[in-house]
């Protein structure tokens, strides 16, 4: 019994040790007193920069949640602008924390990055957009076109298997960057442009006149964006996880950033595990009682974030669509927290 006992404490505490030294990515992070956050080289609504160097966005604001969440105080990032081929280096070499970067969720890059998603921050779709002087209504009416395309995204996969199911035929004019991407197409190199539609809305708004320039209405693929993390930290993984659930809760249950310390006050039983002053799940992620209530306090829950970057409170102006509550007609659904 004695030797059962023994084997059991010895593999406990080797199961702990390997999990503590797993665990490193927080730890880092707080000594280094600064989140190091992946995100692109400029994309309106959910990572752009200002002419003084401040970068607001989707994607900036899970980084400033993450921040918010350990610091109380959003402002502890810094941001590593990355290009779609470089970005999933910068994260497996340590050079970021965490890629919050407009990335598309798929198999072969949970499974081949040495990464994880941590969830869907914007579910979106691949489209198309034109000039309206071209006359075209329908990606369906683009047989024979030059498509100015991104290297280094799934944008050229989806595109590929569109024009072949649909027995037309394109070229393919490739650009390492957005930027180049998004000059080409205006200068007239391509008759269109594709990438996610989201992306579309954005780009148009970089453009000299963007109301010369229209989405076609096809959506020909499935983008679930989301954030990344390297393999091997499972207390990393939990808590950019975590952060988005919260929000989406904070959202659900009415909790927003203006109301906040009132709703923390009152009796509920669900707020109260939410906001920290029942159990102890902050604790279980590393991090304080109250990091649901930072969160919310300095970054606001997912809705407000939403609405001021690409939704009706911001230039894009997108609709809510498929990244509404669960409840409300979208797929935004976080797990509970108990």
């Amino acid at each position: 019994m004695k030797r059962v006992t023994l084997a059991l404490t010895l593999a406990l505490a080797a199961g702990l040790s390997t999990q503590a030294a797993d665990a490193q990515t927080l730890k880092t992070v707080k000594d280094r007193g600064m989140l190091s956050c992946g995100v692109s080289q400029g994309l309106p609504g959910f990572s752009s920069p200002d002419d003084k160097g401040n970068w607001t966005g989707l994607d900036v604001d899970l980084c400033r949640a993450i921040a918010g969440a350990i610091f109380n105080d959003p402002s502890k990032v810094k941001y590593v602008p990355l290009s779609a081929k470089d970005r999933f280096t910068a994260l497996q070499s340590g050079e970021i924390d965490v890629l919050s970067r407009n990335t598309t969720w798929t198999i072969s890059r949970d499974t081949s990055l040495g990464a994880n998603f941590t969830g869907v921050t914007y579910y979106d779709g691949q489209g198309f957009m034109v000039k309206k002087s071209l006359k075209v209504n329908s990606a369906l009416e683009l047989n024979s076109a030059s498509v100015c395309v991104q290297t280094g995204t799934t944008t050229e996969q989806n595109l590929a298997d569109y024009f072949k199911a649909n027995n037309m035929k394109y070229e393919v004019i490739a650009f390492g960057t957005n930027d180049e991407t998004v000059k080409a197409y205006e200068a007239g190199r391509c008759d269109v442009f594709t990438t996610d539609q989201s992306g579309l809305y954005a780009n148009r708004l970089k453009l000299a006149s963007p109301n010369d320039h229209m989405v076609l209405p096809e959506i020909i693929s499935k983008e679930p964006l989301g954030p990344m993390v390297r393999h091997g930290d499972d207390q990393w993984f939990d808590i950019v996880k975590w952060t988005l659930f919260a929000m989406i809760t904070a959202e659900e249950l009415g909790v927003t950033s203006k109301n906040v310390d009132e709703k923390a006050k009152l009796e509920n039983p669900e707020l109260k595990r939410v906001l920290g002053s029942d159990g102890n799940f902050g604790e279980q992620l590393g991090l304080t009682k109250d990091w649901v209530v930072r969160i919310v306090k300095t970054v606001g829950n997912y809705g407000e974030v939403f609405d001021r970057n690409v939704g009706a409170g911001s230039p894009l102006a997108i609709n809510r669509g498929l990244n509404n509550l669960w409840n409300k007609g979208g797929l935004q659904y976080a797990p509970p927290i108990r």
